[in-house]
C-alpha cells in the first residue's frame, strides 16, 4: 500500500462525507465537491475519518495514494478552501476584476479579458496583485495558469505574470 495512503483523512467538524457507487461527495462550508474513484481503490468511513485502502490490479497502490491525496484536498478546500497569489511586474501592467470577468493590461494594443469559470472567484487588491480562490485546488491552480499564461515571465527584465512565491533568474544580457 502507498506510504501517503496509509495515513487517514481526518474530517473537521461541519465536514460530511458520503460514499456510493464508486462516488465520493465532500459537503461544507463553502460547498460540494464530487469525484470518481478508480475501480482498484475503496474507501470507507471509519469514525471521524476517511480510509483509503488499494484492492487487487494493476497500480493499485498508486491509485491509492492519488485518491487519498484528491479526497484529503477536497475536505480542505469546502473547510477552509484555496487561493493563488499573482504579481503583475512591468510598466503598465494593469489587472482588475469586474464581477467573474478579470481585465488585464500586459501591454497587448488590446485588453485580455478572462472569464472565470464557476465556482471561482477573483480579487484584486491593488492593479499589480491578483488573487484565485476557490473551493476545487485542480481549478484553482489551472486558471492561475491561464492567467499566467497570457504573459509568462520574461527572462531578460523579468516582466510578466508571476506566481507570488515564483523567483525568475534574469539573464545576463549578451555582451561585446
Amino acid at each position: 500500500m502507498s506510504r501517503v495512503a496509509k495515513n487517514p483523512v481526518a474530517l473537521p467538524s461541519g465536514v460530511e462525507v458520503s460514499i456510493a457507487g464508486g462516488e465520493v461527495t465532500v459537503k461544507g462550508a463553502l460547498g460540494t465537491l464530487k469525484h470518481r474513484l478508480h475501480a482498484t481503490v475503496a474507501v470507507e468511513r471509519e469514525g471521524a475519518n476517511v480510509v483509503v485502502k488499494a484492492l487487487e490490479g494493476e497500480g493499485a497502490n498508486a491509485q491509492s495514494g492519488t485518491a487519498r491525496a484528491v479526497i484529503n484536498n477536497m475536505v480542505i478546500g469546502v473547510s477552509k478552501g484555496f487561493e493563488r497569489k499573482l504579481n503583475l511586474v512591468g510598466v503598465g501592467y494593469r489587472a482588475q476584476a469586474q464581477g467573474d470577468k478579470l481585465n488585464l493590461s500586459l501591454g497587448f494594443s488590446h485588453p485580455v479579458v478572462h472569464q472565470m469559470p464557476a465556482g471561482i472567484k477573483v480579487e484584486t487588491p491593488t492593479q499589480t496583485e491578483i488573487i484565485i480562490k476557490g473551493v476545487d485546488k485542480q481549478q484553482v491552480g489551472q486558471v492561475a495558469a491561464e492567467v499566467r499564461a497570457y504573459r509568462a515571465p520574461e527572462p531578460y527584465k523579468g516582466k510578466g505574470v508571476r506566481y507570488s512565491d515564483e523567483v525568475v533568474v534574469i539573464k545576463e544580457t549578451k555582451k561585446k
